[in-house]
């Protein structure tokens, strides 16, 4: 199953906030992680991750710092700030606020059955 990007765009900063929230990491790490947590579902790229670590840090959500871990390679490593911990917990309570909502249209709409093709065409 593919997941639409509009999916993948708004769950993009929650994601990133959490993972965060759990320790500092950095870029490739996260991609992982991201990767590891959707079953594999959510293949993110570069392109989407960096430029949204970087509007986190101008919206003061993580900080960033070069490190050199024992392993001898330097990379950037993101923190969640106070502010990230605020935006996440907002951001928690609007995807219960949807996710109650979709529940509730698809137990509603449960005992519907998708019609597969047109009565004229030998469906129902």
């Amino acid at each position: 199953m593919r997941i639409t990007k509009d999916l993948v765009a708004a769950s993009a900063t929650p994601l990133v906030l959490g993972i965060l929230a759990e320790g500092e990491s950095y870029g490739y790490a996260i991609l992982k992680q991201v990767n590891e947590l959707s079953g594999g579902q959510l293949e993110w790229t570069d392109g989407l991750l960096y430029p949204l670590l970087h509007r986190l840090e101008r919206l003061g959500h993580v900080e960033a710092s070069w490190q050199t871990p024992p392993e001898g390679r330097r990379r950037k490593y993101y923190r969640i700030t106070e502010q990230g911990l605020a935006e996440l917990a907002e951001q928690r309570r609007q995807w219960a606020a949807v996710v109650d909502a979709l529940r509730g249209v698809w137990n509603s709409t449960q005992a519907i059955q998708p019609i597969t093709a047109p009565a004229w065409e030998g469906g129902r």
